[in-house]
Protein backbone atom coordinates (compact mmCIF):
# COMPACT_ATOMS: atom_id res chain seq x y z
CA UNK A 1 0.00 0.00 0.00
CA UNK A 2 1.19 3.53 -0.82
CA UNK A 3 0.02 6.64 1.00
CA UNK A 4 -0.18 9.76 -1.16
CA UNK A 5 -0.57 13.18 0.45
CA UNK A 6 -1.87 16.12 -1.54
CA UNK A 7 -3.91 13.61 -3.51
CA UNK A 8 -6.26 16.22 -4.98
CA UNK A 9 -3.41 18.51 -6.06
CA UNK A 10 -1.60 19.12 -9.32
CA UNK A 11 0.85 16.25 -8.87
CA UNK A 12 -1.20 14.06 -6.56
CA UNK A 13 -4.17 13.51 -8.87
CA UNK A 14 -1.92 12.16 -11.62
CA UNK A 15 0.16 10.15 -9.17
CA UNK A 16 -2.88 8.37 -7.74
CA UNK A 17 -3.96 7.40 -11.26
CA UNK A 18 -0.49 6.15 -12.20
CA UNK A 19 -0.19 4.02 -9.08
CA UNK A 20 -3.61 2.44 -9.40
CA UNK A 21 -3.01 1.75 -13.09
CA UNK A 22 0.12 -0.10 -11.99
CA UNK A 23 -1.95 -2.26 -9.66
CA UNK A 24 -1.06 -0.52 -6.41
CA UNK A 25 -3.42 -0.04 -3.48
CA UNK A 26 -3.44 3.66 -2.63
CA UNK A 27 -4.55 5.66 0.38
CA UNK A 28 -5.23 9.10 -1.09
CA UNK A 29 -4.89 11.76 1.60
CA UNK A 30 -6.18 15.30 1.46
CA UNK A 31 -7.44 17.83 3.95
CA UNK A 32 -10.89 17.55 2.41
CA UNK A 33 -11.32 14.15 0.74
CA UNK A 34 -13.43 14.12 -2.40
CA UNK A 35 -17.02 13.08 -1.95
CA UNK A 36 -18.09 9.89 -3.67
CA UNK A 37 -14.52 8.79 -4.36
CA UNK A 38 -14.54 5.59 -2.33
CA UNK A 39 -15.77 3.59 -5.33
CA UNK A 40 -12.58 4.21 -7.33
CA UNK A 41 -10.92 0.76 -7.59
CA UNK A 42 -7.74 0.49 -5.56
CA UNK A 43 -8.15 3.88 -3.87
CA UNK A 44 -9.20 4.61 -0.30
CA UNK A 45 -9.63 8.30 0.47
CA UNK A 46 -8.64 9.59 3.89
CA UNK A 47 -8.55 12.93 5.65
CA UNK A 48 -5.11 14.00 6.83
CA UNK A 49 -2.55 16.77 6.84
CA UNK A 50 1.23 16.50 6.49
CA UNK A 51 1.51 19.36 8.99
CA UNK A 52 -0.31 17.30 11.63
CA UNK A 53 1.44 13.98 12.24
CA UNK A 54 -1.35 12.72 14.48
CA UNK A 55 -3.83 13.02 11.60
CA UNK A 56 -1.54 10.89 9.42
CA UNK A 57 -1.23 7.89 11.69
CA UNK A 58 -4.38 6.18 10.40
CA UNK A 59 -3.65 6.83 6.68
CA UNK A 60 -0.12 5.46 7.20
CA UNK A 61 -1.21 2.20 8.81
CA UNK A 62 -0.10 -0.67 6.59
CA UNK A 63 1.71 1.56 4.08
CA UNK A 64 5.11 0.60 2.72
CA UNK A 65 5.71 3.94 0.97
CA UNK A 66 4.77 7.58 1.53
CA UNK A 67 4.58 10.50 -0.88
CA UNK A 68 4.96 13.95 0.71
CA UNK A 69 4.09 17.23 -0.96
CA UNK A 70 3.60 20.54 0.81
CA UNK A 71 1.06 23.12 -0.16
CA UNK A 72 -0.42 26.40 0.93
CA UNK A 73 0.55 27.54 4.40
CA UNK A 74 2.75 24.48 4.95
CA UNK A 75 5.35 26.14 2.75
CA UNK A 76 5.72 28.78 5.47
CA UNK A 77 5.12 27.17 8.85
CA UNK A 78 3.92 24.08 10.70
CA UNK A 79 5.00 21.50 13.24
CA UNK A 80 8.41 19.86 13.16
CA UNK A 81 8.51 17.60 10.06
CA UNK A 82 10.42 15.02 12.09
CA UNK A 83 7.08 14.15 13.71
CA UNK A 84 5.63 13.07 10.36
CA UNK A 85 8.71 11.02 9.50
CA UNK A 86 8.60 9.38 12.92
CA UNK A 87 4.93 8.49 12.40
CA UNK A 88 5.82 6.97 9.03
CA UNK A 89 8.64 4.94 10.52
CA UNK A 90 6.42 3.75 13.39
CA UNK A 91 3.82 2.62 10.84
CA UNK A 92 6.38 0.46 9.03
CA UNK A 93 6.88 2.71 5.99
CA UNK A 94 10.01 1.65 4.10
CA UNK A 95 10.24 4.40 1.50
CA UNK A 96 9.56 8.13 1.28
CA UNK A 97 9.39 10.42 -1.74
CA UNK A 98 9.40 14.16 -1.01
CA UNK A 99 8.67 16.94 -3.48
CA UNK A 100 11.02 19.80 -2.63
CA UNK A 101 12.28 22.47 -5.04
CA UNK A 102 15.28 23.22 -7.19
CA UNK A 103 15.63 26.45 -5.22
CA UNK A 104 16.39 24.47 -2.07
CA UNK A 105 19.76 23.71 -3.67
CA UNK A 106 20.39 26.74 -5.87
CA UNK A 107 19.50 29.34 -3.21
CA UNK A 108 20.13 27.58 0.12
CA UNK A 109 19.61 30.74 2.16
CA UNK A 110 16.35 31.80 0.51
CA UNK A 111 13.77 32.35 3.30
CA UNK A 112 10.96 31.45 0.88
CA UNK A 113 12.15 27.82 0.83
CA UNK A 114 13.22 27.37 4.44
CA UNK A 115 10.31 25.04 5.15
CA UNK A 116 11.18 22.74 2.27
CA UNK A 117 14.76 22.59 3.50
CA UNK A 118 13.45 21.53 6.91
CA UNK A 119 11.53 18.69 5.29
CA UNK A 120 14.57 17.64 3.27
CA UNK A 121 16.64 17.52 6.47
CA UNK A 122 13.98 15.47 8.26
CA UNK A 123 13.78 13.00 5.38
CA UNK A 124 17.55 12.59 5.35
CA UNK A 125 17.67 12.08 9.11
CA UNK A 126 14.80 9.56 9.15
CA UNK A 127 16.94 6.63 8.07
CA UNK A 128 14.25 5.61 5.60
CA UNK A 129 14.98 4.77 1.98
CA UNK A 130 14.19 8.12 0.38
CA UNK A 131 14.01 10.17 -2.79
CA UNK A 132 13.99 13.96 -2.85
CA UNK A 133 12.55 15.51 -6.01
CA UNK A 134 13.66 19.05 -6.81
CA UNK A 135 11.56 20.35 -9.72
CA UNK A 136 12.08 23.72 -11.31
CA UNK A 137 9.13 25.93 -12.23
CA UNK A 138 5.93 24.11 -13.15
CA UNK A 139 4.36 24.37 -16.60
CA UNK A 140 1.05 24.50 -14.74
CA UNK A 141 1.94 27.90 -13.28
CA UNK A 142 0.50 29.14 -16.60
CA UNK A 143 -2.95 28.43 -15.13
CA UNK A 144 -2.50 31.80 -13.38
CA UNK A 145 -3.11 33.35 -16.80
CA UNK A 146 -6.28 31.42 -17.50
CA UNK A 147 -8.77 34.06 -16.41
CA UNK A 148 -7.36 36.90 -18.52
CA UNK A 149 -6.83 34.60 -21.47
CA UNK A 150 -10.48 33.50 -21.32
CA UNK A 151 -11.88 36.99 -20.81
CA UNK A 152 -9.42 39.25 -22.65
CA UNK A 153 -7.20 36.94 -24.73
CA UNK A 154 -4.34 38.72 -22.94
CA UNK A 155 -1.59 37.72 -20.52
CA UNK A 156 -0.04 40.17 -18.07
CA UNK A 157 3.31 38.92 -16.75
CA UNK A 158 6.86 40.07 -16.01
CA UNK A 159 10.17 39.07 -17.56
CA UNK A 160 8.74 38.32 -20.98
CA UNK A 161 11.91 36.94 -22.52
CA UNK A 162 13.62 35.24 -19.57
CA UNK A 163 13.56 31.54 -20.42
CA UNK A 164 13.48 28.65 -17.95
CA UNK A 165 13.11 24.86 -18.44
CA UNK A 166 9.64 24.53 -16.88
CA UNK A 167 8.63 20.99 -15.98
CA UNK A 168 5.35 19.21 -16.72
CA UNK A 169 3.80 18.16 -13.37
CA UNK A 170 2.83 14.86 -15.02
CA UNK A 171 6.54 14.07 -15.29
CA UNK A 172 7.01 14.81 -11.59
CA UNK A 173 4.18 12.38 -10.85
CA UNK A 174 5.67 9.74 -13.14
CA UNK A 175 9.08 9.98 -11.47
CA UNK A 176 7.44 9.84 -8.05
CA UNK A 177 5.43 6.75 -9.03
CA UNK A 178 8.53 4.91 -10.17
CA UNK A 179 10.45 5.82 -7.03
CA UNK A 180 7.58 4.90 -4.72
CA UNK A 181 7.36 1.46 -6.33
CA UNK A 182 11.11 0.83 -6.51
CA UNK A 183 11.19 -1.13 -3.24
CA UNK A 184 8.96 -3.75 -4.83
CA UNK A 185 10.69 -3.61 -8.20
CA UNK A 186 14.30 -3.99 -7.04
CA UNK A 187 13.42 -6.18 -4.09
CA UNK A 188 16.10 -4.57 -1.99
CA UNK A 189 15.61 -0.90 -1.18
CA UNK A 190 18.16 0.46 1.23
CA UNK A 191 19.89 2.71 -1.29
CA UNK A 192 19.78 5.72 1.07
CA UNK A 193 18.73 9.09 -0.31
CA UNK A 194 18.45 9.86 -4.02
CA UNK A 195 18.05 13.41 -5.26
CA UNK A 196 16.63 14.20 -8.70
CA UNK A 197 16.44 17.64 -10.28
CA UNK A 198 13.43 17.71 -12.59
CA UNK A 199 13.12 20.12 -15.52
CA UNK A 200 11.49 20.27 -18.90
CA UNK A 201 13.39 19.50 -22.12
CA UNK A 202 13.86 23.09 -23.29
CA UNK A 203 14.18 26.68 -22.20
CA UNK A 204 10.98 28.61 -22.79
CA UNK A 205 10.11 32.20 -21.90
CA UNK A 206 6.71 33.53 -20.77
CA UNK A 207 6.25 35.17 -24.17
CA UNK A 208 6.97 31.83 -25.88
CA UNK A 209 4.60 30.01 -23.52
CA UNK A 210 1.83 32.39 -24.44
CA UNK A 211 2.54 31.78 -28.13
CA UNK A 212 2.20 28.04 -27.53
CA UNK A 213 -1.12 28.50 -25.73
CA UNK A 214 -2.27 30.79 -28.54
CA UNK A 215 -1.46 28.11 -31.10
CA UNK A 216 -3.31 25.48 -29.05
CA UNK A 217 -6.36 27.73 -28.89
CA UNK A 218 -6.15 28.70 -32.55
CA UNK A 219 -6.62 32.34 -31.50
CA UNK A 220 -4.24 35.20 -30.90
CA UNK A 221 -3.30 35.92 -27.28
CA UNK A 222 -1.58 39.22 -26.54
CA UNK A 223 1.34 39.42 -24.13
CA UNK A 224 1.64 42.55 -21.96
CA UNK A 225 4.86 42.75 -19.99
CA UNK A 226 4.63 43.94 -16.39
CA UNK A 227 7.43 45.65 -14.52
CA UNK A 228 8.81 43.84 -11.47
CA UNK A 229 7.00 46.36 -9.28
CA UNK A 230 3.67 45.73 -11.02
CA UNK A 231 4.14 41.98 -10.76
CA UNK A 232 5.07 42.29 -7.09
CA UNK A 233 1.88 44.20 -6.34
CA UNK A 234 -0.26 41.60 -8.11
CA UNK A 235 1.41 38.61 -6.45
CA UNK A 236 1.36 40.18 -2.98
CA UNK A 237 -2.41 39.89 -2.98
CA UNK A 238 -2.17 36.13 -2.47
CA UNK A 239 1.45 35.32 -1.55
CA UNK A 240 3.58 36.22 1.50
CA UNK A 241 6.25 38.83 0.92
CA UNK A 242 9.23 36.48 1.10
CA UNK A 243 7.61 34.12 -1.39
CA UNK A 244 6.91 37.00 -3.78
CA UNK A 245 10.49 38.24 -3.65
CA UNK A 246 11.94 34.74 -4.01
CA UNK A 247 9.73 33.93 -6.98
CA UNK A 248 10.54 37.17 -8.77
CA UNK A 249 14.26 36.64 -8.19
CA UNK A 250 14.13 33.25 -9.90
CA UNK A 251 11.87 34.38 -12.73
CA UNK A 252 13.76 37.57 -13.43
CA UNK A 253 17.39 36.69 -12.72
CA UNK A 254 17.78 32.90 -12.76
CA UNK A 255 21.10 31.46 -11.71
CA UNK A 256 22.97 29.31 -14.25
CA UNK A 257 21.83 26.13 -12.47
CA UNK A 258 18.20 27.28 -12.70
CA UNK A 259 18.51 27.83 -16.44
CA UNK A 260 20.07 24.43 -17.10
CA UNK A 261 18.05 21.73 -18.83
CA UNK A 262 18.40 18.64 -16.67
CA UNK A 263 18.46 14.98 -17.64
CA UNK A 264 17.02 13.30 -14.55
CA UNK A 265 13.47 12.91 -15.92
CA UNK A 266 14.83 11.01 -18.91
CA UNK A 267 17.21 9.00 -16.74
CA UNK A 268 14.46 7.80 -14.41
CA UNK A 269 11.67 7.32 -16.94
CA UNK A 270 13.68 6.17 -19.95
CA UNK A 271 12.01 8.74 -22.18
CA UNK A 272 12.40 12.47 -22.80
CA UNK A 273 10.76 14.95 -20.48
CA UNK A 274 7.50 16.41 -21.78
CA UNK A 275 7.58 19.90 -23.25
CA UNK A 276 5.34 22.88 -22.59
CA UNK A 277 3.44 22.31 -25.82
CA UNK A 278 2.31 18.90 -24.65
CA UNK A 279 1.15 20.29 -21.33
CA UNK A 280 -0.71 23.14 -23.05
CA UNK A 281 -2.39 20.76 -25.48
CA UNK A 282 -3.71 18.58 -22.67
CA UNK A 283 -4.98 21.59 -20.70
CA UNK A 284 -6.18 23.91 -23.44
CA UNK A 285 -9.78 23.81 -22.19
CA UNK A 286 -8.74 25.82 -19.14
CA UNK A 287 -7.96 28.75 -21.44
CA UNK A 288 -11.02 28.67 -23.71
Amino acid sequence: MITVTGATGTIGRTLVDLLTEAGEEVVAVSRRPRQGSSAVPGVRWAEGHVGDAASMRAPLTGARALFIVLGGELNAFGENPELLLRAASDAGVERVVLVSSQVSATRPEAPSHARLREFEAAVRASGLDSTILRPGGFASNAFAWADTIRTKRTVFAPFADVALPVVDPADIAAVAAKELRSVREDGEGGHGVRVYELTGPELISPRQQVAVISAALGEEVTFVELSREEAHAAMARFMPEEAVEGTLDVLGAPLPAESRVGTDVATVLGRPAGGFAGWAGRNVQAFR
